[in-house]
């Protein structure tokens, strides 16, 4: 009884004061750009035949996508600040649309890069300004909120490139610009729920040589810099597999384009669970004991994946290797906590933005390795680097001075 009063009580304060119409809308964007950006991985075979591409500038497609998200995270997280956080995520949205648009109607190599570049600069409006309108909106309860927009996000990574797959057998344009009406709608609901105050004073800075020599003080703190390396691995990792999962699968597994990615949607349907859980594991636990919880599976998973052959033994081992997605739960709300509340949105722009920009180069090297053969060693290194990303959470405070 007491359990079910806990729980009733946590809904309530989730639906507070007209916060829950906020925090859906907030959720299903992220999920539908989550989703659209996971839908590539899935075209990349179609893509080549129709382009004429190898498996290393396939990998530089997708790496054209996370060098754009990252490089624009850092001003976005100052436009959040500055404009507030209604108008940045409905800008992402809607660029976003444009450009799958743009993607669609491609008419030569040079123009699908370049369309795809913009998909990355929607997307990186969108995870900072969502952090800090979640952090306003629920400043005792951010592991859960932000563990509930995750989950929002792999549901959009599993139900969209799922649908891709079925789509694509009409053309691959139909397989991605299904998805521009529901980011127009999406748009409309985020911009018609969210408040359009700027959060604070702090957020009418102006841009300023000054205010950056600020923000980089504050960040260079050793507990900062260790969660910047921890990002920069697991994010390398994750773009890194999700980019050519489906496309090892058809090619070294042998398996049907529909198979593979009805076992890619499988990785990120297991983390709709895993980050909800990890957000109130973190809550609870701390990082540095919840953390190397979620990425034990994963180096298993990776270090087990070359060996196996059979679809329901890899069906299993894909779920092991999900694990990992409950971790951007746990990183993102220790950030939240960490950096001072004064630049949090320009520090976890610049933060989240340097990670990713190195982690992007992961699928174009990824790439250029399996051209030459190793496709199985590559999965096994990336076995280690979650390790190195374990013992680096040992290095941790679980709370911050």
């Amino acid at each position: 009884m007491d359990a079910l009063s806990s729980l009733r009580q946590e809904i309530g304060a989730l639906w507070a004061d007209g916060k829950g119409k906020k925090l859906i809308a907030i959720a299903l964007g992220w999920g539908l750009l989550n989703g659209t950006r996971m839908i590539y991985p899935v075209l990349l075979p179609s893509l080549s035949e129709s382009f004429g591409l190898t498996l290393t500038t396939a990998g530089l497609l997708v790496t054209i996508i996370w060098v754009t998200y990252a490089i624009g995270q850092v001003p976005s997280g100052v436009l959040a600040d500055r404009y507030g956080e209604r108008t940045i995520l409905t800008t992402g949205l809607l660029i976003v649309a444009g450009a799958v648009s743009l993607v669609v109607l491609a008419p030569s190599t040079w123009s699908l890069f370049a369309a795809t570049g913009l998909i990355g600069v929607g997307l990186s409006l969108y995870p900072v300004a969502r952090i800090t309108a979640l952090s306003d909106l629920y400043p005792d309860r951010i592991g859960r909120v932000l563990g509930i927009t995750m989950a929002a996000g792999d549901t959009g990574q599993t139900v969209l490139p799922l649908v891709a797959g079925v789509l694509i057998g009409l053309t691959w344009q139909v397989g991605l610009v299904f998805v521009v009406p529901l980011l127009v709608v999406v748009a409309i609901s985020v911009w018609r729920v969210l408040p359009s105050t700027v959060s604070s004073d702090t957020a009418r800075t102006e841009l300023s040589l000054q205010r950056a020599k600020t923000v980089l003080r504050e960040l260079y703190h050793p507990t900062l810099v260790i969660m910047a390396i921890i990002l920069f691995l697991y994010i390398g990792v994750l773009q890194t597999f999700s980019a050519f999962y489906p496309t090892y699968l058809i090619h070294e597994k042998g398996f049907s384009s529909t198979a593979a990615s009805a076992l890619f949607s499988l990785f990120f349907a297991f983390g709709i669970a895993a980050k909800p859980l990890a957000g109130v594991a973190y809550d609870v636990i701390g990082i540095r004991r919840s953390l190397p919880l979620v990425l034990g599976g994963a180096i298993l998973g990776f270090a087990l994946l070359p060996f196996l052959t059979d679809f329901w033994l890899l069906a299993g081992d894909t779920v092991l290797i999900s694990s990992m997605l409950g971790s951007g739960a746990i990183t993102q709300s220790y950030l939240s906590e960490t950096i001072p509340s004064e630049i949090e949105g320009t520090g976890l722009g610049a933060v989240r933005s340097s990670a990713s920009l190195l982690a992007s180069t992961g699928p174009v090297l990824f790439g250029a390795i399996a051209e030459r053969g190793f496709f199985d060693e590559g999965y096994l290194s990336l076995a280690l680097l979650m390790g190195v990303v374990t013992l680096l959470t040992l290095r941790l405070p679980d709370k911050t001075d």
